[in-house]
């Protein structure tokens, strides 16, 4: 591989595959060594001052990072065509707080979408309020729509597309060019899509969130989140990042880059074997609706396939009528879907969700109780087997 050639026009698998593994980094080996460190020894006292006049060029203190850290920050730098740099943080929530934090200031207003990760909100609702920090929902649908939420006190806009319940898609490109008509920075959390399938920086986002944890690790062993930056934001991001001490460590950064890898062919098959599964749930009389952006009718799937470049393996169900204790029923009785929270593994996962205390902007209704799949690495006819007798289970509860 050459150090030297124009990656800007590699394609984004070939990009996954090489990205982040320059020889500095590598020293020559395929994978980045793992540097475990604290503290660095340096040469002589003018060495010492010197890399104290500049901590983010080169070994400094562990906690700054060491080749292991830089390459897997470079790797999801180079996903997003447009981005400065990339700050890694030790869960996705970390990366939201952190980020939040560099952008907003006591007296600012937050716009986030109202159908916003859970611990998104509570962060809102918590820190930021205790910071003077007001935070506005607004209805995930809203497009364009939103200057009339804006004003001058509007700093920052946080969008989530899709949601990671209900999986509204939202018109990100109308958003931006609001916001950049009125200098308000735009956040997403594009954890759903990864930089694959929805390259936000190039859209004109930012700043792109992602809980490495999910799809990047691939692998359900580590917690990692990351902030990926324009050249206006990334330095700002980044002096918030180190006063807050925020670090991971080498050996999952060497797990979460290992997993990079994978992630176009991953990602490939876990949509593939959800669509498959969404387009079975389509059919059963006992589901009364399918959210998956990828479905025509699904709302929003008009902007999903203007915007994205394909689909993951995240979606939810609702049911045609019933209870929790049917719904427990069916859970329960999967042998092939853990019941836990997350996604982004390769095992499957069956999840009962309520989405009702999470919103304030918009009411949700539904036909009945809804559940959350992520679709894994396994045989999809499998699944719909144990989906179908779970069906079984749940009609018998009612």
């Amino acid at each position: 591989m050459n150090d030297e050639q124009d990656r800007t026009a590699l394609r984004p698998a070939t990009r996954v595959a090489t990205a982040g593994r320059r020889k500095e980094w590598t020293q020559g080996i395929v994978n980045p060594p793992v540097w475990r460190a604290s503290t660095i020894l340096f040469d002589d006292v003018a060495h010492l001052r010197a890399s104290t006049r500049r901590p983010n060029d080169g070994l400094y203190y562990g906690r700054r990072g060491t080749p292991t850290q830089w390459s897997l920050a470079d790797a999801l730098t180079e996903m997003e065509p447009g981005a400065e740099g990339t700050m890694l943080y030790p869960s996705g929530v970390a990366a939201i707080a952190g980020v939040l934090l560099a952008v907003l200031e006591p007296g600012d207003e937050l716009l986030m979408v109202d159908s916003a990760y859970e611990p998104s909100r509570a962060f809102c609702d918590n820190v930021l309020k205790k910071i003077g920090v007001t935070t506005i929902y607004y209805d995930p649908a809203i497009g364009a729509g939103i200057a009339d939420l804006c004003t001058d006190r509007t700093k920052a806009i946080f969008l989530e597309s899709p949601g990671s319940l209900t999986f509204e898609v939202q018109d990100v490109p109308a958003i931006v060019a609001v916001a950049k008509a009125r200098g308000i920075a735009t956040i997403i959390d594009n954890t759903w899509a990864t930089p694959l399938l929805l390259p936000a920086i190039g859209m004109g986002v930012d700043i792109s969130i992602l809980a490495c944890t999910k799809y990047i690790v691939g692998h359900s062993d580590v917690m990692m989140g990351s902030a990926t930056a324009n050249a206006a934001w990334f330095d700002r991001i980044r002096r918030t990042a180190h006063s807050l001490g925020q670090c991971v460590s080498a050996d999952d950064a060497y797990l979460a880059s290992r997993g990079l890898r994978t992630l176009s062919v991953r990602l490939r098959q876990h949509e593939e074997s959800a669509l498959k599964i969404a387009r079975w749930f389509e059919g059963r009389p006992e589901v009364a609706r399918v959210l998956h952006p990828a479905l025509p009718s699904c709302p929003g799937h008009d902007l999903w396939r203007r915007d994205f470049r394909g689909a993951s393996g995240l979606f939810s169900i609702v049911m045609q009528g019933g209870d929790d204790k049917a719904r427990s029923a069916l859970i329960d009785g999967l042998a092939l879907f853990g019941i836990g929270y997350s996604w982004g593994g390769y095992e499957s996962l069956a999840l009962p969700v309520d989405p009702s205390p999470v919103r304030s902007a918009t009411k949700w209704q539904a036909e009945g109780p809804a559940i959350r799949f992520h679709i894994g690495l396994e045989d999809p006819d499998d699944l719909i087997a144990d989906l179908e007798a779970g069906l079984a289970r749940y009609a018998a509860a009612l």
